[in-house]
């Protein structure tokens, strides 16, 4: 009598600041699980925690009859580029989730592949709280443009539209040239008194985020107030700009843009209206980071291998 055959499973793994996303395919794909997001430990991001987060979310989200490790494991993670040693990752994954074989890789690639639905010459921006485009042939050239943080970078992001919203409401508070009247009315309401600001958006952990909170009341506000839809197309060409820079030197690369910012139609035109003007178009991104872990883990069960990249994207 043979022995029954086993499904090759695959597991997705995106880890962002706003939560751990994780997904199995079997004979198809599974629902998405989630677990809070990165978490800082006196050495850094803690590693061991998250994968000790996806061992529950897999062991809770499979039967107990039909559980066992994965064939593949693609653990995508954000700020995986400034990690000092990304071989321990690789190796914390592959203890602590068992797969055969286990594909840690930044989240930019992931949201790449994602993206643009497979490993083929492209380039993508993300607009979200920060921003950051990458590009690669998945050969020789691997380029990542901003993604600094909010203080030195992320031209383009939410957080960046929140300042510069900010900004233009402090102005008509001091009743300088350039200031928004409304900003100023909306952001009082949201974030209490402009005295206040400085504090919030400057020294609290979570000054990204409250930067990004006023993003919206920037993108409502413009279609009235010129001062915010200005703001609004000066985000856009700056997610462009980011976009070509990572492109540049690709044969036919696919450009694609993800990121909630893009909902509203004065950035999302104004990166469009950009990119015409060198005659380039974007395509509309197929799915996001955990998509794309998912697409490098079915790739490397398929075909037994994934283009490599010490910074980017690591295989075990």
């Amino acid at each position: 009598m043979s022995e029954p055959t086993t499904t090759p499973t695959v597991v997705a793994v995106d880890v962002g600041g706003s939560g751990l996303r994780l997904q199995r395919y079997a004979v198809g794909p599974g629902p998405v699980l989630s677990a809070p997001g990165v978490r800082l430990g006196p050495g850094g991001v803690d590693v061991p925690a998250l994968v000790a987060d996806a061992r529950s979310l897999l062991a809770a989200g499979e039967p107990a009859s039909a559980a066992r490790p994965p064939d593949v494991v693609a653990w995508s993670m954000r700020g995986l580029l400034f990690l000092a040693d990304r071989t321990e990752v690789l190796r914390a994954v592959a203890d602590g989730l068992g797969a055969r074989r286990t594909v840690v890789v930044s989240d930019a690639v992931a949201n790449l592949v994602g993206a643009t639905g497979g490993l083929r010459p492209g380039a993508v921006v993300a607009a979200g709280t920060g921003a950051v485009a990458f590009g690669t042939d998945f050969d020789r050239q691997w380029r990542r443009v901003d993604g600094w943080g909010h203080v030195l970078g992320d031209a383009g992001s939410a957080a960046g539209l929140g300042m510069a919203g900010l900004r233009a409401a402090l102005r008509a508070y001091d009743g300088l040239p350039g200031g928004s009247a409304a900003l100023l009315s909306t952001a009082t309401r949201l974030l209490g008194a402009p005295e206040t600001w400085p504090r919030l958006v400057m020294t609290t952990p979570d000054a990204p985020e409250r930067l990004a909170s006023v993003a919206p009341l920037v993108t409502a506000a413009a279609v009235d107030d010129p001062v915010a839809h200005e703001l609004c197309v000066q985000t856009g060409a700056a997610l462009a700009e980011s976009l070509l820079r990572a492109a540049e030197g690709l044969d036919h690369p696919a450009l694609a843009a993800t990121g909630g910012l893009l909902a509203a139609a004065p950035v999302a035109d104004a990166l469009d209206a950009s990119l015409a003007r060198v005659g380039a178009v974007r395509s509309p991104a197929r799915g996001g980071a955990l998509d794309g872990a998912l697409l490098l883990a079915r790739h490397l069960l398929e075909t037994g291998s994934v283009p490599e990249h010490p910074a980017y994207l690591i295989v075990g």
